[in-house]
């Protein structure tokens, strides 16, 4: 099942981009209205640092560690993919739940890295049910 991996790769790496420009910028440039509405939120933010400077960190490490997986499987770093998955989707769900019902207002970027994350957790679940 390495090719699941790939993807998680490819996933991790795409919401690490999307974590960082969100970190970087205080408005992302393609973002209009529902973006400033979510990132500037009293949600944007845990003890006092925005959530997507968290998030970068977390892919980036996610990132690494899924791509040494794929180069030089082991079960320790299968386990920290898997319960990163899980973790991070129940994040996710959480935030899109939060946009939807709460801020009444969607941001482009969260939403991808937080679809992103919960499309990992489809593969992850299919894939163990194969395994």
């Amino acid at each position: 099942m390495k090719h699941k991996y790939k993807i998680f790769w490819v996933i991790f790496s795409l919401s690490l981009v999307i974590s960082a420009i969100l970190a970087t910028q205080s408005t992302p440039p393609i973002c209009t209205g529902g973006c400033d509405t979510v990132t500037t939120s009293k949600y944007a933010y845990t003890f006092g640092i925005k959530n997507s400077i968290y998030g970068t960190f977390i892919f980036l490490i996610l990132s690494a560690i899924t791509y040494s997986h794929i180069k030089n499987p082991s079960r320790n770093k299968k386990i920290i993919i898997n319960l990163g998955i899980i973790f991070g989707s129940a994040i996710s769900v959480y935030f899109i739940y939060l946009q939807h019902f709460v801020l009444k207002s969607y941001c482009k970027y969260c939403l991808v890295v937080d679809i992103g994350l919960v499309i990992s957790l489809i593969v992850l679940l299919i894939s163990l049910k194969y395994e």
